[in-house]
């Protein structure tokens, strides 16, 4: 199994800083259409997000089970279903003693993904991690897979390194579907997916 890797906040749906509100989510330009794309590919979809929010006392870990519901709720929609929802809860600068920790699970470590990949039997070889900051790129090549960075302005440190080089540069979610999309048909000697999908 190959799949997808998606930041949530800025990525997969816009960025409310500290959000737990369902009402209040809304996906980024054409995301759904995009997971469309990647899904008829043949990815598992699975979603990786860094929630400091609970390691700061700002919400608790079961506020997070309303915003995995909406999300799975809107890309239902779409045809689209989400393999996994992984989330790491801690900050060491948290003010929460239980999660005020340095983890391997906190992006641009990559433990979200290496147990996503343990539990889903993913090839990280050939899977792709995708998101709005250079901690998502280290984070995916961390744990082999290639990246796409969405260069959406949300990234500001511009700290580079080998690890924090992308594969790949989009704009949004949409376009590095489809650049994966066509990476996929020249591999594969075929059309691309994409295009002809619309929204419902």
């Amino acid at each position: 199994m190959r799949a997808i890797f998606l930041d949530k906040d800025g990525t997969l749906v816009e960025d409310i800083p500290y959000n737990v509100n369902p009402s209040l989510l809304e996906f980024t330009w054409q995301a759904g259409q995009a997971l469309q794309i990647l899904q008829q590919l043949g990815y598992a979809l699975i979603v990786v997000t860094n929630q400091s929010g609970v390691a700061k006392g700002l919400f608790t870990e079961t506020a997070l089970q309303p915003i995995h519901n909406r999300l799975c709720e809107r890309l239902a929609q779409y045809g689209v279903t989400l393999a996994g929802f992984y989330y790491c809860p801690h900050s060491p600068d948290g003010t929460v003693a239980r999660y005020a920790t340095a983890c391997t699970c906190r992006k641009p470590m990559p433990g979200m993904l290496l147990r996503a990949a343990h539990e889903h039997g993913i090839d990280l070889s050939q899977s792709w991690m995708i998101g709005d900051i250079l901690n998502d790129v280290e984070a995916g090549r961390r744990a082999g897979c290639r990246t796409v960075l969405i260069d959406n302005g949300n990234e500001t440190e511009w700290k580079m390194s080998p690890l924090r080089t992308p594969d790949l540069t989009a704009q949004n979610l949409y376009e590095a579907a489809t650049l994966i999309a066509r990476e996929h048909a020249g591999r594969q000697g075929q059309a691309p997916a994409g295009g002809e999908l619309a929204a419902p």
